[in-house]
Formats: C-alpha cells, sequence, structure tokens
C-alpha cells in the first residue's frame, strides 16, 4: 500500500510493532490517471476474517496479495472464496516479496495461484511479481490498476442515498464523523439522512470524498460525513450501521435469500442452523431456515434467515455466512426478499415468488413476481433503493389496484371469482340482498388488503359488472323484492321513518299497535327491509331507515370534527339529534359494531377506515 499510494495504512500501533494489519486501513491516490483511486487495506489473518469482511463489502476490484515465500495459504482460499460469493469478478494478484526468490519458486508458486483461481470469479486475473522494498512491477501493478480504474463504470447515482459505515470518530472541532462507502445515490451538505437500523435523525454537516473536501458525495466513493443532530455521536453510530435516506429506513430481522454453501463446508445446511451473517461491514447472529431441504456442501438453494436483531439492508445485497466460531466462511449469497412470512415459507407460491424476485432488472422482477401474486409497489420500490416511478407498472406491463401492481391475469382470475362467489350466493341465498363485503374479501383470491379491495370493487362497480349496496355486494340482476301486501304495509311504516322523529322512530310494538298487526308480522317484514338495505336494526325491534343511518354517520363527522382532537362524548351526538339518552347510546353503540366508531371510555372518534359503509 505504501509503494503504491506513499500512504501507510496500518495505522494502530499495534499494527506497526507486529508488522500486520489487524484493523481496516485506508488510503488515495492518483494512479496516473486522471482520477483518485480509494483503497481499502484488510487484515489477511485467518482470524480477522470478519474485519476483512467489513471492508470488502461494495467493492469494484480486489487485489488479492500472495507472497512468494509462503506461497498460497488457508486463508487465501478463505479470501477468494469469499470475493466469489461476493460475485466480485475484476481483480489482480500481486505476488509479493519477488526479490526473496528466484524465476523457479515463482513460477511453482504462480501456477498455484492459477489452480486456486480457476472456476472463481477471478479465474482470468493476471498475477504480477512485486516487490514493495526493490520496487520490482510497482510501476506495472500502478499502471494496471489505472488502467483497470479507467474500464470501471461509474456508478448510477440515481438510486436513494445510502452508505455503509465501517469507522464513527469523533474530531476535535468537527463533530462526529462516519466514514464508509457510499453505495448509492447521492448525499450533499444540509441533507437530512437516518442512522438505520436505530434509526436516529441526522444532518449532514460536511463531506469528505476520496480524501477531499466536497459538497457531495456519490455512489462508488469512499466518503467521510460529518454529522450532527439530537443523539448523534461516535458511540450511537456503528461499524455495520447504515445512513440513508429516511425512505429507506426499514430494517429488518428476517430475510429470504438464495444462498450458495461452499463445497468445503464440514456439513449440510439444515433447519435452524446456527452462524453469523456478514452484510457489508454489518455483522449478527443468524438462524438458517432451507425452504427446500437441507442444502449440501458445493450446493445451492432458498433459505431464510431469522436475524438476532435488525439490519439495514436492501433486495440484492450480497452477504456472507461464516460459522458461529468465526473460523470457517460456511458460504453466502444475494438478499431476495426482505419482508417475507414467519409461516408457511416454503409453499409453491412463495418459492416461485422468491424464483422471479432473483432477476436484477427491476421491471422484469417486478413482471414475474405480480404473476404470481399482486406485489405493494411501494415496499417493491424502498427495498430496491429506488425512487418513486409511477411508469413502472406499465413498463412491466402490468397493471394498478392501489398501492398493487398486478398481472392481467390475476386481475381477470379476481373478476372472475368475484362473479362466481356472487352467482354462487344468490343461487343459494336468493332472499338475501347480497354478500358480505369483507367476507368475499377474505373468501377470493388472491386475499387483497382492504384499501385495494375497495378500490377494485368501484372499479367493478363502475363497469356495471356489481352493485355496491353498504357492507354488501350484489350482482347487478339481482333483487329482492316484497309482496304486494308487505309493500303497502311498508308504505305506511316509511313516513314515519322518514319524518321529523326519524332519530327516534317507532319500535315493533308501536306500529303493529297502531297498525293493529301482529308484532311477528311487522318484525318479519322490516327485517327483510333490513336484508334489502331499506332499514337498520339499531336495537332489538328498533330500525331506521337506510338514509336516515347515513344521515345520523355525517352528523358523528360533523360532531368529531367540532372537537378539539377528535374525540367526543354520547351528549354531544344526543344534543345533534334531540334525541333522548337510552336510544342516543344505542345509536352509538351500532356504529361502534359497524366499526365507524371507536371507544374509549365515555369517548368516541371515527374511523376513517369505516367511512365507505356509509357513503362519501
Amino acid at each position: 500500500m505504501k509503494a503504491l499510494t506513499g500512504v501507510d495504512a496500518d495505522r494502530l500501533a499495534e499494527e506497526k510493532a507486529r508488522g500486520i494489519t489487524i484493523d481496516l486501513g485506508f488510503a488515495y491516490a492518483d494512479l496516473g490517471g486522471g482520477r483518485v483511486t480509494g483503497f481499502v487495506d484488510v487484515p489477511g489473518h485467518e482470524r480477522l476474517i470478519h474485519t476483512m469482511l467489513a471492508g470488502a463489502g461494495g467493492i469494484d476490484m480486489a487485489l488479492l496479495v500472495v507472497a512468494v515465500d509462503d506461497g498460497v495459504m488457508p486463508q487465501t482460499r478463505e479470501h477468494l472464496a469469499i470475493l466469489d460469493l461476493l460475485g466480485l469478478t475484476r481483480g489482480l494478484v500481486a505476488l509479493t516479496k519477488a526479490d526473496l526468490s528466484g524465476a523457479e519458486r515463482r513460477d511453482e508458486v504462480m501456477a498455484e495461484i492459477r489452480a486456486e483461481l480457476a472456476g472463481t470469479g477471478l479465474a482470468n486475473a493476471p498475477v504480477l511479481p512485486v516487490s514493495s522494498l526493490a520496487g520490482e512491477g510497482i510501476a506495472e501493478l500502478r499502471t494496471r490498476l489505472a488502467a483497470a480504474e479507467a474500464e470501471v463504470a461509474l456508478r448510477d447515482n440515481a438510486g436513494r442515498f445510502r452508505f455503509s459505515v465501517d469507522r464513527s470518530f469523533t474530531l476535535t472541532g468537527t463533530g462526529t464523523v462516519v466514514s464508509g462507502m457510499v453505495l448509492g445515490g447521492r448525499v450533499a451538505v444540509g441533507d437530512t439522512v437516518t442512522i438505520s437500523p436505530t434509526g436516529l435523525p441526522a444532518r449532514v454537516r460536511g463531506i469528505h470524498a476520496q480524501s477531499h473536501k466536497a459538497v457531495e458525495g456519490l455512489a462508488g466513493q469512499r466518503c467521510a460525513l460529518n454529522l450532527a443532530g439530537e443523539g448523534i455521536g461516535k458511540e450511537a453510530i456503528h461499524r455495520g450501521d447504515m445512513v440513508l435516506d429516511p425512505a429507506l429506513h426499514a430494517p429488518t430481522d428476517r430475510v429470504d435469500v438464495y444462498l450458495t454453501v461452499l463445497a468445503s463446508a464440514s456439513r449440510p445446511v439444515d433447519t435452524w442452523f446456527p452462524a453469523r451473517l456478514h452484510s457489508h461491514a454489518a455483522e449478527v447472529g443468524a438462524r438458517v431456515v432451507p425452504l427446500q431441504g437441507p442444502i449440501g456442501p458445493g450446493e445451492s438453494g432458498l433459505a431464510q434467515l431469522v436475524l438476532d436483531r435488525p439490519l439495514a439492508a436492501l433486495t440484492g445485497d450480497r452477504f456472507i455466512l461464516r460459522d458461529t466460531s468465526a473460523s470457517h466462511t460456511l458460504g453466502g449469497g444475494r438478499f431476495l426478499d426482505l419482508r417475507p412470512p414467519a409461516r408457511k415459507r416454503g409453499t409453491p407460491e412463495r418459492l416461485a415468488l422468491l424464483a422471479a424476485a432473483r432477476e436484477t432488472d427491476p421491471p422484469r422482477a417486478l413482471s414475474g413476481m405480480a404473476a404470481v401474486a399482486p406485489v405493494d409497489l411501494p415496499v417493491f420500490l424502498r427495498d430496491r433503493g429506488l425512487h418513486p416511478d409511477p411508469a413502472l407498472a406499465e413498463r412491466a406491463g402490468l397493471v394498478r389496484l392501489g398501492d398493487l401492481a398486478l398481472a392481467p391475469s390475476v386481475l381477470q382470475a379476481l373478476r372472475n371469482g368475484l362473479a362466481e362467489a356472487l352467482t354462487t350466493f344468490h343461487a343459494e341465498n336468493p332472499d338475501l340482498p347480497g354478500f358480505g363485503r369483507e367476507k368475499l374479501r377474505l373468501t377470493l383470491r388472491p386475499r387483497l388488503p382492504k384499501p385495494e379491495f375497495l378500490t377494485f370493487l368501484r372499479a367493478e362497480a363502475e363497469a356495471g359488472r356489481v352493485v355496491l349496496d353498504g357492507a354488501f355486494l350484489r350482482l347487478p340482476g339481482h333483487e329482492v323484492k316484497l309482496s304486494p301486501e308487505d309493500e303497502a304495509t311498508y308504505a305506511r311504516i316509511l313516513p314515519e321513518l322518514l319524518g321529523e322523529a326519524r332519530f327516534r322512530p317507532p319500535r315493533v310494538r308501536d306500529f303493529a299497535s297502531d297498525f293493529g298487526m301482529d308484532e311477528r308480522e311487522i318484525r318479519r317484514l322490516l327485517r327483510l327491509t333490513q336484508k334489502l338495505g331499506r332499514t337498520d336494526q339499531i336495537a332489538q325491534d328498533h330500525f331506521f331507515a337506510r338514509e336516515v343511518t347515513r344521515e345520523m354517520a355525517s352528523i358523528l363527522c360533523d360532531v368529531a370534527a367540532q372537537s378539539e382532537d377528535g374525540w367526543f362524548t354520547a351528549p354531544a351526538f344526543r344534543d345533534r339529534v334531540q334525541n333522548g339518552r337510552k336510544v342516543a347510546i344505542q345509536i352509538l353503540d351500532f356504529f361502534d359494531r359497524m366499526g365507524l366508531t371507536l371507544r374509549r371510555g365515555d369517548l368516541r372518534r371515527i374511523n376513517p377506515h369505516r367511512l365507505d359503509l356509509f357513503g362519501e
């Protein structure tokens, strides 16, 4: 590092005394191409692999170091396996201490290196003999690195900002500083960010990008961020934390992954297998649950990782698994789903969804996943670090239903299921006005969330395929009618339900007495009108006209709006409808049962999610 950059990256006294790298070191240099190259010097010792992993995440290229006198060591093989699991395909091998050997030894070690590289992402990496002390090969190595950097495409800054922390410290006169890699997007001085997974908010006071003062940091750069905010200090931010766009803060303690187990693993990874998870600079305990049976050495498969604590991550992030004693690397792979279920995690539908999620192109991944089940678009975009994209569903050939993206075939299956359910219900219940809306939602597949289900039903009603009637649905051709005799009796009752006394109408016994009829006949008739959606039974034998129910719901909303905090009392409602206390309480209890009002002691407030039951 010093021969290449002029900087001794070993900054600790113990490192200088022992002549080895213990913690992460950093150096920056212009190698001759006009751009500043950032180096992360990681430990090579087998007991410090966890530190190596903290520095290896997010790099563009690997410079693998093998000493000619030692040759390939066990830790060399483990480092190489980790680089392969991280998906690194760009690299160079420096055969160091070349001045200590002759041509025969060099050829022997180079052949050994070539054999180890074969079959990995670095199979074609050049091997250059160098001597840091004698200077042999250093100039060529510098030239090769500069050429390789020129070939590395600049990373896309269009995504949301995400920064992996590998150091947190305090500078006198500056405050809290964190250093690490910008994994995506860009950050500017003055931006508000979130420390994840803790959720602490912070403000960016200053930026050093590639060791130079800057006004912004970009994806692919090593940066130091000067952060300020309540609770922000070096003790509050740790290696492995993420500094990110607040919209990305959604840590998870459960992840579905595609896992490759190294051929060197001593046994298969089976259910509840304990391991240490490394992702970028984070390290956390994990339990592995294979989704399709044990994953043996040299095999790959789908699995769920149950974490000891929340982790800030994105779909597509690479990870490494090591054993709990931190002595062996077990395998690694990519995150596929950050919000998986804890149960029924290995169903055919889940496996098909995860197979589609392996696609890295967002439109193709979205299209494949939506063909299996509706996809929550805001969550899909957030978990991939993407900004809102209103046209994404259209580009993927999908249709929008609120926040959900559905394949046209899935939407048509929903329509077919709705029609079949209503047809069957009407055939079995010809005297009932319609199917209960919530029961129908729980019946149809795929099961939609309530807001999207209501959007679906309204679209179907606008298209004339169904009729919405309060909490019920029916087909347009279905109608339950009263007999002529019942219609005549109801015509005598209705004026009493709609007149000045509509908020305290007569009860069943009152109508029976006034009309000289049997109470059972009046009760039967009014219950039938309730099924037809003309009335609502507020209390035992006390029926109100449906339009009066809607009027009272509107009054409740007005009463709540006029209160300071949205909570109101029964007397406030009673005074508006000029009712007796008992009837007012019965009406409020009815709205409690319907879910329009939420009660806390003697207070109530409106539940906005149930307003659609009583009109707009």
